[in-house]
């Protein structure tokens, strides 16, 4: 994991995501799932891309599923982008680098 991503939890979710002054990445994985494994260096080097514009953290949806089923993550990997603790921005299933850059691009622009 990146020190750019923080690993977040129902303890920390507050905090980190839903109080953050920044627009906040957050990606609901699960160790288990090959797709989310398959996004993470991407996911890695967008936090450095966009390091100091905005935040990324990851959430174990194993770890937390009431973090999950709050915002209604049915399947992993999902990407949702939160902006003054409202999610803004998503995306379902493997993305891409330049799907993920144009959704943080717009949750940017907003």
């Amino acid at each position: 994991m990146s020190e750019n991503i923080a690993n977040v939890n129902q303890d920390s979710f507050q905090e980190a995501v839903l109080d953050s002054q920044k627009p906040v990445l957050v990606d609901f994985w699960a160790p288990w799932c090959g797709p989310c494994r398959a996004v993470a260096p991407i996911v890695e080097e967008l936090a450095k891309d966009y390091k100091g514009k905005i935040e990324f953290a990851k959430v174990n949806v194993d770890e937390a599923p009431f973090v999950a089923s709050k915002f209604g993550v049915m399947s992993i990997p999902t990407i949702i982008v939160f902006r003054d603790g409202k999610p803004v921005q998503h995306a379902i299933g493997y993305q891409p680098k330049d799907q993920l850059k144009k959704l943080l691009d717009s949750a940017l622009a907003k």
